[in-house]
């Protein structure tokens, strides 16, 4: 049960436009966001600090940041931000064989060495307290330059609130998210959502 219920689509004209970005990201705005805008400068910032951290500086694509978020979400235990981070990498181009082995990364062919490395961190950086070893960081630094670990880092880091956001609020999950994460991900349990 939410801690509180997402209130319907913003009425603020400034949110409602911000938050258009979801439309392409999931397909929907996302009941995350419809609880944020009971405090509407909170979603506000919220949705820039998103699209700030979504854009592409460097050579890190959508659907990559989207499973580095899904690897930063299991690891953190948020049903609620996995359903949705599988759901965006797929919306962003991730086949089937990536969706459904990103959970197994480090023993699956359907990541790059340069990848495993960037999930890697994602993973022992989004436990509490951080677990990073200096192996997993010296293996980062070989493939990926400091702005790349920067928009790494910055989604991990956004993906961190979110899942506090969603566990405490127990937010509600959407039926597109709900049906995804079902689809594509193994033994996957929406739980309090």
């Amino acid at each position: 049960m939410a801690l509180i219920n997402p209130k319907p689509i913003p009425k603020d004209k400034t949110i409602n436009e911000l938050a258009k970005f979801f439309n392409e990201t999931l397909g929907f705005c996302p009941n995350s966001i419809l609880t944020m805008q009971i405090k509407p400068k909170l979603a506000e910032a919220f949705i820039n600090l998103n699209m700030a951290v979504m854009q592409n500086e460097a050579q890190i694509s959508s659907e990559f940041k989207r499973l580095i978020a899904f690897i930063s979400s299991s690891a953190s235990g948020c049903a609620y931000c996995q359903a949705h981070t599988i759901r965006a990498a797929e919306r962003y181009g991730a086949n089937e064989e990536r969706l459904k082995n990103v959970a197994c990364f480090e023993s699956s062919d359907s990541f790059t060495r340069k990848e495993k490395s960037a999930l890697k961190f994602a993973q022992e950086s989004s436990t509490s307290p951080v677990n990073l070893t200096k192996e997993t960081t010296d293996e980062l630094k070989k493939y990926w330059n400091e702005i790349e670990i920067i928009e790494l880092t910055s989604v991990i880091a956004l993906f961190g609130f979110l899942n506090r956001w969603n566990d405490i609020m127990a937010t509600p999950i959407e039926e597109q998210a709900l049906q995804s994460a079902t689809l594509l991900i193994q033994n996957w349990d929406k739980g309090k959502h």
